[in-house]
């Protein structure tokens, strides 16, 4: 359920959230864990900010009241961009219609059509969504389209994930370095790795007052890997079919934005020279990742057991980083770190939550990787 600010006509559409430690990944990674937990948001994932966000100025520049219909939303999505519209419009009490695509799960349609969407099954991917979605929106006359990740509101709703942790900082309450030195995220589109950056650069920019900047590391699953392809490639490329059950990253694209911000990644991953902390100078380092479905899934069963939060497998993606801390956490951000500096570092993941997932459907992708090979790790940059 959204929440409301006092101003009626400008309703409060996503929520500020709780970043906590990890004692239990803290021992497994080595160094201090916390959980930005995105998963509490009102649609259960991050989409709620930067849809939120752009929603709510649509609605505002409509001239619209709490009370009026005047914007038509139209979404495509995996699901949970779909599910974060839905959400924000019933919140506003405008109408929205959402197209997903025929590997969306039934309880996520369910879903939407309980926050009164209508759902529209399309296609086998999301450029086919989003295709049907563009045609319907020429219908209306008061159509709003809402991209699901490539949208400059968007990454602005985003980056107020980085305001929110850059607030804590500043009150000097953290374990160790005393500041955030990673902030661990997955990518799909790229529309939340865009908004990390900027709300990097307009939390601990030049002049900021916070000092250097954390290190981004950003995580695929193997088959939703555009990013990493076009770091390889060194060119913005598609990749050709999404392969991976990780369906809220299946974007064969990432946005023109996510690739400009990728170029930064010509940094090498070397030790930085000062003692006790990682984070970068006059710009962000970004490094880029890629893991296994089987290593997504066991992530996600481990930390069901640990935090007793169910998060479907995209956000696993990012969670298996502390979970395999030696083979990938640490080679990412600190390779030569000594165990003392590593041990008082702070490193943030972003537990982006989704609804792509139920109990029977981890028990189904449990059985399905039980005994697969699990240290097959990739750092790209």
């Amino acid at each position: 359920m959204g929440s409301y600010i006092s101003d009626p006509p400008h309703p409060q559409l996503y929520l500020e959230t709780p970043c906590i430690p990890s004692p239990e990944l803290s021992r497994i990674a080595g160094c201090n864990i916390y959980l930005k937990l995105e998963n509490l948001q009102p649609s259960g994932s991050f989409k709620s900010r930067g849809i939120g966000h752009l929603m709510s100025q649509a609605f505002l520049k409509s001239g619209s009241s709490l009370l009026g219909s005047q914007p038509h939303f139209y979404c495509s999505s995996g699901g949970n961009a779909g599910l974060a519209c839905a959400e924000a419009a019933r919140t506003l009490r405008q109408p929205c219609d959402v197209f997903v695509t025929s590997l969306t799960p039934s309880h996520v349609v369910s879903k939407l059509t309980t926050l009164g969407a209508t759902a529209h099954r399309v296609g086998n991917s999301w450029p086919e969504a989003d295709a049907a979605c563009r045609e319907a929106m020429k219908a209306s006359p008061c159509g709003v389209y809402v991209p699901p990740f490539d949208h400059p509101l968007l990454w602005e709703g985003h980056a107020t994930l980085v305001d929110e942790l850059a607030t804590l900082e500043k009150k000097g309450l953290l374990l160790g370095s005393g500041s955030f030195d990673a902030i661990v995220c997955n990518v799909g589109g790229g529309g939340l790795l865009n908004g990390v950056m900027e709300g990097i650069e307009r939390n601990y920019g030049i002049s900021r007052g916070l000092g250097r900047r954390p290190v981004v590391l950003a995580l695929e699953t193997e088959g939703t890997d555009s990013l990493a392809a076009s770091i390889k490639a060194r060119e913005h490329v598609t990749i050709p079919a999404i392969t991976s059950i990780a369906t809220s990253l299946g974007a064969p694209r990432v946005s023109e934005m996510t690739y400009q911000w990728a170029q930064n990644c010509d940094v090498p991953i070397t030790a930085p020279a000062h003692v006790g902390g990682i984070r970068g100078g006059e710009r962000t380092r970004l490094v880029s990742a890629v893991v296994s479905d089987a290593e997504a899934v066991s992530a996600c069963v481990k930390f069901l057991d640990d935090a007793r939060m169910l998060v479907e497998i995209a956000c696993g993606a990012t969670i298996s980083s502390a979970y395999k801390a030696k083979s990938l956490l640490r080679p990412a951000l600190a390779p030569n770190l000594d165990n003392e500096s590593w041990a008082k570092l702070n490193v943030v993941l972003v537990v982006c939550g989704g609804s792509n997932i139920s109990t029977d459907m981890l028990a189904v992708y449990r059985a399905q990787f039980q005994g697969s090979h699990m240290e097959d790790l990739s750092v790209v940059c």
